[in-house]
């Protein structure tokens, strides 16, 4: 999630608006984001890029109901020594990826960064609840979060991650607490705990 694209715009919306045609609704079944598979449900829109946003080129965003409202962000194979966002201001101090990197430390990979989206100052985040997931035959690590955020809802969310080929693959889902969270999670958890490697003939 970019909280700084201030989309508050309903799914109905998403996919009536003629304005708006940027946003495609997520297929079920399926999807494949570089060369990570993920398993969705209906309702989700994928959203457009946002220059200057801070997305990973090869990373996406789905909503259902608006991006300050919830998020699931996919963001496949971020090489050794590179930062799951990025930054025009290359004096940007962004925390960076090493393949040899311990879940503990990928937890800490992710509060920073996520300190980072936010803005720093904006947001306190806490993680907890680390523990051990396979995501097809790769061995991770799934994570709790919770943000207390400046002039704005609280959220909730929950990571999942996983090293492969000394890339990290990093999926988040994000939604302002209470409701909205509730409303989600048990969907967005299905679609980060079913990522997966996609095979060689998949990628793309």
């Amino acid at each position: 999630m970019n909280i700084r694209r201030l989309l508050l715009v309903p799914a109905t919306a998403l996919t009536l608006s003629g304005c708006l045609a940027s946003y495609t609704l997520v297929a079920s079944g399926i999807n494949t984001v570089d060369d990570l598979t993920v398993v969705a449900d209906p309702g989700w829109n994928l959203a457009p890029k946002v220059a200057g946003s801070g997305d990973r080129r090869n990373s996406q965003t789905w909503t259902r109901d608006g991006e300050l409202l919830n998020s699931l962000v996919l963001i496949p194979a971020v090489p050794d020594g590179e930062s799951l966002i990025t930054s025009r201001d290359r004096s940007a101090a962004l925390p960076v990826f090493r393949a040899d990197m311990l879940p503990n430390e990928i937890e800490e990979l992710a509060e920073s960064t996520f300190v980072k989206l936010f803005g720093e100052g904006n947001a306190v985040f806490d993680t907890s609840n680390l523990r051990p997931h396979s995501f097809g035959e790769q061995r991770g690590f799934l994570f709790d979060v919770e943000a207390s955020v400046t002039e704005s809802p609280d959220y909730k969310g929950i990571v999942g991650a996983f090293i492969a080929n000394d890339k990290l693959y990093f999926m988040y889902y994000f939604a302002a607490d209470p409701y909205y969270y509730a409303k989600d999670l048990a969907a967005a958890e299905a679609i980060i705990k079913s990522a997966a490697l996609a095979a060689p003939e998949e990628s793309g």
